[in-house]
């Protein structure tokens, strides 16, 4: 079975919708355009509709016309970048500074397709959940709505989710059973030395060169202190500090994440963190704050629904399109705090275009927009069979 044929029909208009979003772009917990716009064609579709789970999230439920008390979700990211879009497309961003620089605009117009055909046919026996998440790109927007309730409210027996891959061969679906992407903490480092004149230095206590230390000990925490058998990041991706030429400044700020797909190696990670941020403090006479904070669980797949989602992905790219993969990524998807609390499976699909997520010239193939729809509607319709 390829797309589905009536899913496949709604291709222009899925692309106006994408194509919209994308031009206005909204960063996490400021999605009140797209979620207007996510609400409104769900009303117009007969669909029963919840606002402002979690801040500016959304929630749809519909139930099938064959009965039954199941109850599947669905979910997709909303939020945009906090970065700049570089690729001269007719419909690029009008916001300078945000861009859907990862997807996102692709992965809600694909539920909304979804949600279009499952709305019109009905074909199902149980209800599904369309869950419109805002703030995933570090935001903790799927931490924001299952605080306010989220499987209370609408409760799910199972969940599914998706994201597009520009990495991967196009029209390709994966899945990694179990641990499939790390989880992640954020770090900032915040040195309190003492400023004099640049031309006086004796009289500071240099916080820049208390960073520049602070920076080359991070790189030994995992390659000494994690086995090599064990998968885990220490990246520092900032360090402010100074206003002048001539001053040494008060303070400086490194900042970065953590990776790790073990909670105990996570945990040696932060202890390290600290150990040698108090050890540089007392070596440099400055005070050293540290704050870590948890922002991604790991990602785990529930492996006994990893088949079903394939049986589905095969109805659609037929059955040399769909892989087991064998490894887990870095990256981190806070779809993973969902799965913690309802079994699922989350899966990538491939599409043409060699640019990364999160690159400023990054472009999502309009293709994959009926192929997520119709692997979404897919696994409702088989998980929500009438027997």
């Amino acid at each position: 079975m390829p797309v589905i044929e009536r899913i496949g029909a709604y291709a222009e208009d899925l692309t106006a919708i994408r194509r919209d979003i994308h031009q206005h772009p909204e960063i996490g917990f400021e999605e009140v355009r797209t979620s207007g716009i996510v609400a409104k064609r769900l009303e117009e579709w007969g669909i029963e509709v919840h606002r402002g789970i979690g801040k500016t999230g959304v929630v749809g439920i519909l139930k099938g016309d064959l009965g039954g008390g199941r109850r599947i979700g669905l979910r997709a990211d909303m939020d945009a970048l906090p970065m700049e879009e570089r690729t001269n497309l007719a419909y690029a961003s009008r916001y300078p500074g945000r861009f859907h620089g990862c997807g996102h605009d692709g992965h809600t117009t694909m539920l909304l397709g979804a949600a279009r055909y499952l709305a019109e046919t009905r074909n199902f026996a149980g209800t599904a959940i369309f869950i419109f998440q805002p703030g995933e790109e570090g935001c903790g927007g799927a931490r924001a709505m299952l605080a306010d309730g989220l499987f209370e409210r609408f409760p799910c027996d199972e969940i599914y989710g998706l994201h597009n891959a520009p990495n991967d061969d196009p029209y390709r679906v994966g899945i990694k059973p179990g641990p499939a992407m790390a989880g992640a903490d954020f770090f900032d480092l915040r040195i309190r030395g003492r400023g004099s004149h640049g031309a006086m230095p004796e009289h500071s206590r240099d916080p820049i060169i208390v960073a520049t230390a602070l920076v080359q000990a991070l790189q030994t925490v995992v390659s000494r202190n994690i086995s090599p058998l064990k998968q885990a990041v220490v990246s520092v991706t900032q360090i402010h500090s100074g206003s002048a030429y001539n001053v040494v400044p008060e303070e400086a700020v490194v900042s970065g994440t953590v990776r790790f797909l073990d909670n105990a190696v996570n945990e040696l990670i932060r202890s390290r963190i600290r150990s040698i941020a108090e050890g540089l403090a007392a070596s440099f006479e400055v005070e050293i704050e540290v704050d870590i904070r948890n922002v991604f669980d790991v990602l785990i797949n529930t492996e006994s629904l990893v088949e079903a989602y394939m049986e589905a992905a095969r109805d659609v790219v037929g059955d040399s399109q769909v892989y087991l993969k064998t490894k887990p990524v870095m990256g981190s998807e806070d779809f993973a705090d969902m799965l913690h609390a309802v079994p699922g499976v989350y899966c990538t699909i491939g599409h043409a275009g060699e640019v990364p997520v999160h690159n400023p010239g990054f472009m999502l193939d309009d293709g994959i927009l009926p192929i997520g729809a119709s692997l979404l509607a897919r696994i409702v319709e088989r998980r929500l069979q009438h027997f």
